[in-house]
């Protein structure tokens, strides 16, 4: 039992909550009326299309949130409450539409809330080749895309689409991919067939080995595509998220059926404006060099001469008859930093094919 004077301890700590809280809102409307001024000086004289999501500001304001960070509150969680408060100033500029492979319930749905807040415009498309179209059109501000996969390496149609596309990447996130088995059945003996995309059933592939070696396993557009025919077909299982399986009222049957624990997945954000120096940057590129030997190692010498760390390099078939293959490379820095400007400009010699896909903050939310 709490005694006279506990409570009257909890008591002056609720009083002195409330007064925080109505001084925390003070100030987060007194930010808001800052995001409404920097609005109406980017549209004086209406400038339809001013920009006013810049990835490397962003970048800058949340470092220096964990840096600040003092308090009880993990650095990333302090981010996060951050990123919210931004997102809702920021959809008082402009309301940001953001386009991604749907429905509802995918993966790359929760990248573009991690991304870009609660406040954003999420734009369902039915295919990544379609996030390209849209963004291209200027049907929306962005395109959220998967890249890379941890367990299942690159995905194919983003690596294709970027080597032709004329938008710039713009950003990075990561998301940890937890996948889960969903169904109106209550159990695996009613299932007929799973769903899910090719990366999921490659991620998954030795648990369903182990676990349904005798369900048909079928490949579909997206896993939020997958839990949308369950719900509608009492035969199918789904490979799909929590967040799936409640927007689509599915059983969960298991949880955590990735191989690797540390499944993670890369999106990049990809969108027409290009992004400035945050100071802590990546710039990522594709390449094609002479069929000959030596040919390589000579283009990553111009990056290892200027000690520039290469943190990623892919490659992929050309299909193209006069490239054998195609290399993705992300290294650190900023193609405005003079040390990698120069780096490039060598690069492009040695090349037959050299294009910037972007530069782009390193992303502060892990």
């Amino acid at each position: 039992m709490i005694d006279e004077t506990e409570k009257q301890q909890l008591n002056e700590i609720r009083e002195e909550i409330d007064q925080i809280d109505a001084e925390i809102q003070a100030l987060i409307s007194r930010r808001a009326d800052c995001a409404q001024k920097v609005a109406d000086i980017k549209t004086k004289g209406g400038q339809v299309e001013a920009v006013f999501y810049r990835p490397e500001r962003e970048a800058q304001v949340l470092r220096a949130v964990k840096e600040r960070n003092k308090s009880l509150i993990p650095d990333d969680e302090m981010a996060r409450l951050f990123r919210e408060i931004m997102s809702v100033c920021l959809a008082l500029e402009q309301p940001i539409k953001v386009a991604y492979l749907g429905p509802e319930g995918s993966f790359t749905h929760a990248g573009v809330i991690k991304q870009f807040g609660s406040s954003v415009h999420p734009l369902a498309v039915s295919s990544i080749e379609e996030v390209f179209e849209i963004v291209e059109k200027g049907d929306a501000n962005y395109g959220l895309v998967p890249v890379e996969n941890s367990t299942e390496g690159v995905v194919k149609q983003t690596q294709n689409e970027l080597v032709t596309t004329p938008l710039k990447i713009s950003g990075e996130v990561g998301l940890e991919i937890h996948h889960c088995l969903l169904s109106q059945q209550s159990s695996l003996d009613g299932i007929e067939k799973i769903v899910a995309h090719p990366q999921a059933l490659g991620q998954c592939e030795q648990w369903l080995k182990n676990n349904a070696p005798r369900i048909a396993l079928e490949p579909v557009e997206s896993n939020a595509l997958a839990a949308q025919m369950a719900q509608q077909d009492a035969s199918l299982g789904a490979i799909a998220s929590e967040a799936a399986a409640q927007l689509y009222s599915l059983n969960v049957l298991e949880t955590h059926i990735e191989d690797r624990k540390d499944n993670t997945t890369k999106f990049w954000v990809i969108g027409s404006e290009a992004t400035e120096p945050s100071g802590e940057d990546k710039t990522a590129m594709v390449l094609a060099m002479p069929n000959k030997a030596g040919s390589l190692l000579d283009v990553l010498s111009s990056f290892a001469t200027r000690n520039i760390s290469m943190t990623r390099i892919v490659s992929i078939p050309s299909t193209e008859t006069k490239w054998d293959y195609l290399f993705f490379i992300d290294v650190d820095g900023h193609q405005k930093d003079t040390n990698l400007a120069e780096a490039i400009q060598e690069v492009q010699q040695k090349t037959s094919f050299c294009k910037i896909l972007g530069s782009f903050p390193v992303s502060p939310l892990n």
